[in-house]
């Protein structure tokens, strides 16, 4: 193996990017972006924002997702704890337009997720204090972020059960997917 291996995920243009660990008596090392990987699958990776969100154990963001010109593609990973992490594909011509695809993220599994612009993002904290960083390849412009409904029962997307979510009030105002802007 590499020192980094993709895979690709159910999403048209989404992959997961697990990094080989180098590991001895000091501890370990990994690396967790490599301009080339991306290259390699036609992407001209130009990050412009980095973002941290840290979240209490049952905290459900999203699922957000932005419009043209400002539409994002996002390289998002664990760094603590645990989440559950939802993209939904929201572009008319992909073949996988309307699919959900979701994957549980761990701190000790060091995996990145590569969503394509046009994907709608969301996340469950499953911890408390976990911890997410991601990357957006386009500056966040507030007249173009729209958010989709995140238990659209047309959707059925499998959140894992907890007691109870912990919602924003903009997240639980959401549009359902028959009625959301989609993307070209």
């Amino acid at each position: 193996m590499s020192e980094m291996e993709t895979l690709d995920l159910p999403i048209f243009g989404a992959f997961m990017i697990r990094p080989k660990v180098f590991s001895d008596g000091r501890g370990s090392l990994l690396k967790m972006y490599n301009r080339p990987i991306l290259e390699g699958r036609g992407i001209e990776p130009a990050f412009v924002e980095d973002y941290f969100t840290v979240s209490k154990r049952g905290v459900l963001r999203g699922l957000h997702y932005q419009v043209a010109p400002f539409s994002q593609a996002k390289l998002v990973r664990c760094m603590r704890g645990e989440i559950f992490d939802v993209m939904v594909d929201m572009r008319k011509t992909s073949p996988t337009f309307g699919k959900w695809f979701g994957k549980m993220l761990r701190e000790p599994e060091p995996v990145s997720l590569y969503l394509p612009r046009g994907c709608a993002h969301g996340v469950l904290s499953m911890t408390d204090g976990s911890l997410l960083s991601y990357q957006a390849d386009n500056d966040y412009s507030p007249p173009h972020e729209r958010s989709l409904l995140w238990n659209d029962p047309d959707l059925g997307i499998a959140w894992p059960k907890l007691d109870g979510y912990t919602v924003s009030e903009k997240d639980s105002a959401a549009k359902r997917f028959a009625h959301a802007e989609k993307l070209r």
